[in-house]
């Protein structure tokens, strides 16, 4: 069965990169954006059969104008601009995404970011895995589309008169070891890259997904990359 990816390309400028939290935000953000709309409505059912494998890229310059004019959705928060495109077959890429570099993605942050609305999705980072910010950018477009699939009409509706708000935050230790036994929704990567197969790296967080019932119908531990 041939597989499916979902592009996101974030800008990033040799003089100006982006905050890694804005583009974790971003990247979160983006694939909401592509999940609440029904343009492609078929190459995205195409891909949630088969997984929902993302694959992050950085584009500067005359790439980056390139990948504007490609189809897809522009996101931007604070600092960072990410660009979601409709979900493509993994031997089938656009040209102008194909020929973009997946390498180059450390991004930090200048300062300590704002704690999160806890009444908002707050996705939380697994604080014992090292991962480049593309690889954490995909964890949480991972983490933003099993909080929106276990959101039912009325906390969707709620969610995205919010914005919809989401907020990226490394978890304390401590913290996670509470998360982890919470039945929350989790991301476990599938170790294609970076890290050990199972890896545990995003944990979902919302009032509404406190309260349980958020499992939909077909849910399963998701593994992927």
């Amino acid at each position: 069965m041939n597989q499916w990816v979902l592009p996101l390309v974030v800008r990033i400028e040799r003089a100006a990169p982006p905050e890694r939290t804005d583009a974790l935000e971003a990247a979160a953000h983006a694939v909401l954006s592509l999940l609440d709309q029904d343009e492609w409505a078929e190459p995205i059912a195409q891909w949630e059969r088969i997984g929902i494998r993302k694959v992050v890229r950085r584009a500067r310059g005359a790439e980056w104008r390139r990948v504007l004019g490609l189809p897809g959705i522009t996101v931007q928060v604070r600092t960072a601009e990410v660009r979601v495109h409709p979900p493509v077959p993994l031997d089938d890429w656009p040209k102008d995404l194909q020929r973009l570099q997946v390498s180059g993605t450390e991004l930090t942050d200048s300062g300590v970011p704002a704690g999160p609305d806890r009444d908002g999705v707050v996705l939380w980072v697994n604080p014992h895995l090292e991962m480049t910010a593309g690889k954490a950018m995909a964890q949480a477009g991972h983490g933003a589309q099993l909080a929106w699939w276990g959101s039912d009409g009325r906390a969707r509706a709620a969610w995205r008169g919010r914005g919809p708000a989401v907020a990226v935050r490394t978890a304390t230790p401590g913290m996670w070891a509470s998360l982890v036994d919470s039945g929350l929704p989790a991301v476990r990567d599938a170790g294609f890259t970076e890290i050990e197969p199972g890896s545990v790296t995003v944990i979902a967080d919302a009032p509404w997904l406190r309260q349980g019932g958020f499992r939909p119908e077909g849910w399963g531990p998701l593994r992927a990359t």
